[in-house]
């Protein structure tokens, strides 16, 4: 199956017109698309099926839960698929079927472990009060974060775990907003303690994946963690450069090898 795929256009301030990638089966948007929803409307009678997964500014000055069923509606209307902590199996031209498991996978500031938490924490203040996002009526604040991403993460892990006794599918993508991995870090920043508020360390539950696509990091990543590869195909803004070199046309095969490690 050959997907392309797209994250962090940041539609609400960027000026970019996605297109369909010549012989892409699949469109997968990974998140950070537009905070305001409204250029989800471009996606209207897209010729392929189309897979989103929220990211964490489609919920900025929202209520978390509030927001994530009126996006479902909204996205849904216009003819996309929302997974936000759900899975899909999808098949290709061949037949070949494809689980999608699918959430936004919030970050639980442990990408350093339980002894840079805190730090990681701290650092992750600044960005949600750049969200200004509520849940159950309170501040959506590090420590909501940290719940809701340790829901996530044990949902994911679960699905991921699930055997594939009566061969339902040929093949298993992980989709998340959050990276899984410090290797998907931006390189302008490298390893601090701000770096947990983009990657998570879901590296035991990498082999459990054939691929693995992300965005929130504004660059663009395609590595192998053992057989697994992950690719991020982040957009970000123009303004900061984060732009240049990036490619809306670029098609991955999901049965294709990884590249070398």
């Amino acid at each position: 199956m050959k997907l392309q795929l797209l994250s962090d256009l940041h539609l609400e301030t960027e000026s970019y017109v996605p297109t369909p990638a010549p012989g892409a089966e699949l469109l997968v948007l990974a998140g950070d698309i537009d905070t305001t929803w409204r250029s989800f409307e471009l996606f209207r009678g897209w010729p392929v099926p189309i897979l989103f997964v929220p990211g964490n500014h489609e919920f900025d000055r929202r209520d978390v839960d509030d927001a994530r069923e009126a996006l479902r509606a909204h996205v849904t209307a216009l003819g996309l698929r929302m997974l936000d902590d759900e899975s899909a199996v999808l098949a290709d031209a061949q037949g070949r079927r494809v689980r999608f498991v699918g959430c936004t996978r919030w970050c639980d500031f442990d990408a350093f472990g339980p002894a840079g938490r805190e730090r990681a924490m701290r650092a992750g203040g600044y960005f949600q009060k750049v969200m200004q996002a509520t849940r159950h009526g309170e501040v959506f604040d590090v420590d909501a974060v940290r719940r809701l991403a340790l829901d996530s993460r044990a949902w994911l892990a679960g699905e991921l775990a699930r055997g594939n006794s009566t061969g339902d599918w040929d093949a298993t993508v992980a989709i998340t907003h959050f990276a899984p991995s410090l290797k998907s870090a931006d390189p302008r920043y490298g390893r601090q303690p701000g770096t947990a508020s983009f990657c998570n360390n879901d590296e035991e539950l990498l082999p459990l994946a054939q691929l693995w696509l992300h965005g929130h990091l504004h660059c663009r990543h395609d590595y192998r963690f053992g057989a697994t590869r992950v690719v991020s195909n982040a957009r970000g803004h123009v303004r900061k450069g984060e732009a240049d070199g990036f490619d809306g046309q670029r098609v991955i095969d999901v049965f294709s090898a990884p590249p070398p490690a």
